[in-house]
């Protein structure tokens, strides 16, 4: 799963993509593409790791992808770089003296719904032309796109309206402004304060970065972080909650795997089938599954074991319908 940086000049998007990579990026760069995986926190993963001790564990990861601003693409508008991503993050400048973080937020959201808008409009020009012709086109098609259009003549992203950034017949025109979108407001170092937004904060999901504080940090050693943190009475990075606030804006959630080999934490949709979520660990899962063995996480932390979460009698045995919750650990039996 893949989320792409946008943000107008100024906004601090090199800033807080160097802060989630934990590198200073070489300046001659700057102007190309980049793109960082990065691991997801989850204090669950941790707990689980120590309970087994395995010789592995792995977290779940997002990748983000920073579109450049030169090099071979200065014909090529810099959004459309980011069509290939599953949702956006949006940095908004919230520091400085002539900070308008309202302002920027809609200019950004205009140049998203304009290039939507042309986009539909062309498919639309294409369907009327060829209707002109003798040639079908889907009638559900038609009545999305003209939907579609209609919104965005009204300034209204995509995304304000699910039951048309859902649609997998749109999905194919990787419409930008019916992506899932994080905002950040990118804050001076000594404030939190997220910035007056009126009922704009209600429609989106945000979050208060100092980006510049965060960035310093992604640069110290363990032990210097921890002075930092104290001297500035941090009790936990803000990039690490950025990283799962895109895991959730992306829909997605976790299950694991755990044993004395490996604790894994493995990525779906929400609502993912038990019998979709074996495949993703092997097709072989998938094609011979019997059932899927499982158990909370906050039952199997409750019980101190997996043995004596079997005494209490917490584990369930699921068929192929059950939509796996975020958090089961799970043992998929299966035959091939």
């Amino acid at each position: 799963m893949k989320l792409g940086i946008i943000g107008l000049p100024l906004a601090g998007r090199s800033t807080i993509f160097e802060a989630l990579t934990r590198q200073e990026t070489d300046s001659a760069l700057r102007g190309e593409d980049r793109i960082a995986v990065v691991r997801v926190p989850d204090e669950r993963v941790d707990a689980l790791s120590r309970m087994f001790e395995p010789r592995k564990t792995i977290y779940a990861q997002v990748e983000y992808l920073l579109p450049g601003t030169g090099g071979s693409k200065k014909d090529q508008h810099p959004w459309l770089a980011v069509k290939e991503c599953d949702a956006l993050i949006h940095v908004v400048r919230n520091h400085g003296p002539e900070r308008n973080p309202l302002k920027d937020l809609r200019a950004l959201d205009q140049e998203l719904i304009l290039s939507d808008l042309v986009q539909v409009e062309k498919r639309l020009e294409r369907i009327g032309l060829d209707q002109r012709r003798g040639k079908k086109t889907p009638a559900e098609e038609l009545q999305l796109l003209t939907d579609s259009r209609n919104l965005l003549e009204t300034e209204v992203p995509l995304r304000h309206r699910p039951e048309l950034a859902a649609s997998k017949t749109l999905r194919g025109f990787t419409l930008l402004s019916a992506k899932p979108v994080l905002v950040v407001f990118n804050n001076d170092e000594g404030d939190l304060r997220p910035p007056v937004i009126g009922e704009t904060a209600a429609r989106e999901r945000c979050l208060v970065l100092r980006g510049k504080l965060e960035q310093e940090l992604a640069r110290m050693g363990a032990e210097e972080v921890g002075v930092f943190m104290a001297e500035y009475g941090i009790d936990a990075s803000a990039m690490d909650l950025m990283i799962r606030l895109s895991y959730d804006v992306l829909g997605l959630a976790s299950f694991f795997t755990v044993g004395s080999d490996e604790v894994r934490a493995w990525t779906i949709r929400r609502g993912t089938p038990a019998v979709e979520a074996a495949g993703v660990i092997h097709t072989d899962f998938q094609k011979g599954f019997i059932r899927a063995e499982a158990i909370a996480y906050e039952d199997l932390m409750a019980a101190g074991s997996m043995a004596e979460a079997r005494r209490r009698g917490t584990f369930r045995l699921e068929g192929k319908t059950y939509e796996v919750m975020d958090g089961d650990i799970i043992n998929f039996r299966f035959n091939v």
